[in-house]
C-alpha cells in the first residue's frame, strides 16, 4: 500500500484512506438507485441498469485508483442520464440502444483525445484564477444539491427557490444531521462525515425518512447487464452527431471541473498550476464512458461527491480503490446501502461545500480582468446546475474581457481555440 500509493509522501494512512473511500461512496451511492430510475423512463431495463451502474462505476474509479493514484471516484453522471433519457429518448424519438452508441463513440473519442494529450491540453489552458474559482463553484454547487436532496431548498414559482418545510421529515432530519457533523468536526473526530451519515440513517427510522420494507433482506443477486446493446444504423445522421457532440462537450467539462476543484482542495495542484497525472485521470474517465456503454448505462463521469473523502482525509488512489470495492459489494447488498436516504448524506454534502470555499483567498480581486470571470464561473456553476456552463461562460468572459482591455497577448492559443468551441456548443 505505501509503496505502490505513497502514503506517507502525501501524508496520509491506510485507515484514513479507507475512511475517505467509504465517505465518498456513502455520499454518492444514491446513483445506484437515481441512475435505473431515470434510464428506465427511456425503457431500459432497471434491473440491468442498477447493475451496469454498479459494474461501470467500479471498472472507472478502479482504474482512476490504479492510473492515476488520485481520490477520485467515478459514475454514470447526473444530468447526462437525464439527457440521455428525457432529451435524446423521449424528446428526439430515438431508441435507447442509439443513445448508448452515441456514449460509446464519445467514449472511444475520449480515449484517443486523451491518448495524444488534447484533454490535457484544454485543462492547461484554464486560467489559474479560474482553476481556483472552480472549486468555489463546486462547493457552492455540491451545497446546492445537498439542500435539494434534504427538502432544505424547495420549488417556488415565484422565486425559481425556497425554503422547505423544515418542520418535519426529510428536512428537519436533514438539520440534525448537520448539527451532529458539525460538533464532530468541530471536536476534529475522525470519520465525522460518515459517522453523521450513518447516525443520521438510524434517527431517520423513527422519523419515517428511512424506511426498512417488510421482508426486507440486505443481500440479492445482481440482474444480468445490458452488454453491447449497440444500434448504428444512424451513425451518419446530423442528429446523431448532435447527440454525440452535447455527451462530449458536457462530460469534458464536468470532468475537467470535478477534477480541478477536487485536487485543488485535497492540495494536491502543484505551483504551476498543474494536476498530477491528468493524463491518466482523464483516461480512467474514458474508459469509465466506453465500459459503462457496453454494459449498459449512460456516460461515467468525475463525480464531484469525491470532495467528501478528500474531506475526510483522502489523498491517494487508496480511497478511490476503497470506493470502487464498495461497488463491488453494492452489487450484493444493494437493498442494504438503499435505504440511507438523501437527508442523511445532504448535510455532508453541505459541508463540502464549505470545505471546498478555501481556494477563494488565492483570487485576484484587484485585476477586474481575472476577477469577473472568476465569479461568473463560481456563480454559474449552482445557478445553471452546470460544472460545464460555469466554466463556459467564466472562460468566455475571460477572453472577451482580455481582447477588450487591450490584454490579448494573455490569452493562450489553446484558450482560443476552447472558447471557439463554447461559442460553438451554444449555436448548435
Amino acid at each position: 500500500m505505501e509503496k505502490f500509493f505513497k502514503l506517507k509522501e502525501h501524508g496520509t494512512t491506510v485507515r484514513t484512506e479507507v475512511m475517505a473511500g467509504i465517505t465518498t461512496f456513502m455520499t454518492m451511492a444514491y446513483i445506484l438507485a437515481v441512475n435505473p430510475g431515470i434510464l428506465s423512463a427511456a425503457g431500459m431495463p432497471a434491473g440491468g441498469v442498477f447493475t451496469a451502474t454498479a459494474l461501470a462505476s467500479l471498472i472507472a474509479t478502479l482504474c482512476m485508483a490504479l492510473l492515476s493514484n488520485l481520490p477520485i471516484a467515478l459514475a454514470p453522471g447526473m444530468g447526462l442520464n437525464a439527457f440521455f433519457a428525457f432529451a435524446v429518448v423521449l424528446g428526439m424519438g430515438y431508441s435507447w440502444q442509439l443513445a448508448l452508441t452515441a456514449v460509446f463513440v464519445e467514449g472511444v473519442i475520449f480515449i484517443l483525445m486523451s491518448l495524444f494529450n488534447i484533454r490535457e491540453a484544454i485543462v492547461r489552458s484554464i486560467p489559474a484564477n479560474i482553476k481556483s474559482a472552480v472549486s468555489v463553484g463546486i462547493g457552492l454547487f455540491i451545497a446546492f444539491i445537498g439542500l435539494q436532496n434534504a427538502g432544505l431548498v424547495v420549488n417556488n414559482d415565484a422565486t425559481l427557490v425556497g425554503l422547505g418545510n423544515i418542520t418535519k421529515g426529510a428536512p428537519l432530519l436533514a438539520l440534525i444531521g448537520l448539527v451532529i457533523m458539525g460538533v464532530l468536526l468541530i471536536f476534529k473526530v475522525k470519520g465525522a462525515l460518515l459517522i453523521g451519515i450513518l447516525a443520521t440513517t438510524i434517527i431517520g427510522i423513527p422519523f419515517g425518512v428511512t424506511v426498512i420494507p417488510k421482508g426486507w433482506n440486505p443481500v440479492s443477486a445482481p440482474a444480468a447487464p445490458l452488454l453491447f446493446q449497440f444500434q448504428f444504423d444512424k451513425f451518419f445522421t446530423l442528429d446523431f452527431w448532435i447527440v454525440l457532440f452535447t455527451f462530449l462537450f458536457v462530460d469534458i467539462f464536468d470532468t475537467i471541473g470535478t477534477l480541478v476543484g477536487v485536487t485543488t482542495q485535497a492540495g494536491l495542484i502543484s505551483k504551476k498550476g498543474e494536476i498530477p497525472r491528468v493524463k491518466e485521470a482523464l483516461l480512467s474517465d474514458a474508459i469509465g464512458t466506453v465500459a459503462g456503454a457496453c454494459l449498459g448505462t449512460s456516460t461515467v463521469t468525475s463525480y464531484i461527491e469525491s470532495a467528501a473523502g478528500v474531506a475526510e482525509g483522502g489523498r491517494t488512489g487508496l480511497t478511490s480503490l476503497t470506493t470502487a470495492v464498495l461497488f463491488g459489494v453494492a452489487l450484493f447488498l444493494s437493498p442494504l446501502f438503499l435505504l440511507v436516504p438523501g437527508a442523511a448524506t445532504a448535510p455532508a454534502l453541505i459541508l463540502v461545500g464549505l470545505f471546498m470555499l478555501s481556494p477563494v483567498k488565492d483570487l485576484d480581486l484587484k485585476d477586474f480582468s481575472e476577477a469577473i470571470p472568476a465569479f461568473i464561473t463560481m456563480l454559474f456553476m449552482p445557478l445553471t446546475y452546470s460544472i460545464a456552463e460555469g466554466l463556459v461562460f467564466g472562460i468566455l468572459a475571460y477572453i472577451l474581457l482580455k481582447l477588450c482591455t487591450g490584454k490579448a497577448k494573455e490569452i493562450p492559443v489553446v484558450t482560443w481555440i476552447v472558447g471557439f468551441f463554447f461559442v460553438l456548443k451554444h449555436v448548435l
